[in-house]
């Protein structure tokens, strides 16, 4: 259990229950290493979103795999950042600990700017219906990873990883960030110890964004991941899984 006074793990019969939220086209794999870093301290459990086609529906359902008395901590990366950021708003006084990884607060950009988001979404969907997913992940993950992995196993992990997911998913999920929830007024009410993670060169969700983020958060703590884009957790597994050592017991 979590001495709330002091922020820290301490002895108890029943580990501490972490509930891991993977994001776009991700599932377990993206938690696997970390997973096995974590388990001596905590209880790990992954949220799947299955068809759910936004990001409350999303949190809603990761949510139902935490039981209902327990208190929990709750870790999401990218889209599945912002499911944990919808679980901080949902259940705050259950929360122990937030951490949050290569991910973003705010809703869609209105105009010009959202518009072309939302057509460049759209594209890759399209891709993914006519070629596969293995042939839209191929393209689309290129941008998520630093460069010196392109041809690295992990990339390989990483198209296998989007291989399990179909057009279909892929569609509800893009449906679920177009219309995602804005969170800027809810990050300074957050009290719970949180973790902000992200690569150094991730251009999905920049490092500016996650520095926008600490300075609306008081007390986040921010750890930079080098030499990695926005796949961290798959990327450099061991420096994400230390930094959430820390975050656990400190």
């Amino acid at each position: 259990m979590t001495d709330s006074r002091r922020g820290r793990l301490i002895d108890s019969d029943e580990k501490p229950l972490l509930l891991l939220i993977p994001g776009l086209l991700c599932d377990k794999a993206i938690w696997e290493e970390q997973i096995k870093v974590l388990s001596p301290l905590v209880d790990c459990v992954v949220a799947h979103h299955g068809s759910a086609d936004s990001i409350e529906t999303m949190a809603q359902q990761a949510l139902r795999l935490v039981p209902p008395e327990r208190r929990f901590s709750v870790a999401g990366h990218s889209m599945g950042g912002r499911c944990a950021l919808e679980i901080a708003r949902m259940v705050p006084e259950r929360l122990d600990r937030l951490a949050l990884l290569d991910t973003g607060f705010q809703a869609r950009e209105e105009g010009a700017a959202g518009e072309a988001e939302a057509e460049k979404r759209k594209k890759l969907l399209a891709l993914a219906r006519s070629e596969g997913m293995r042939f839209m992940g191929r393209e689309w993950a290129r941008g998520m990873v630093h460069p010196s992995r392109w041809d690295a196993p992990v990339f390989e992990n990483i198209l296998r990883m989007i291989e399990r997911f179909t057009p279909d998913q892929f569609e509800a999920q893009i449906r679920a960030l177009l219309h995602r929830p804005d969170a800027t007024l809810l990050l300074p009410r957050i009290t719970a110890p949180t973790l902000l993670v992200c690569g150094r060169e991730d251009v999905w969700s920049p490092l500016a964004r996650h520095q926008q983020m600490q300075q609306l958060m008081p007390g986040a703590h921010l750890e930079i991941i080098e030499v990695c884009g926005h796949m961290s957790t798959m990327e450099q597994p061991r420096d994400v899984a230390r930094a959430m050592t820390d975050w656990l017991i400190f």
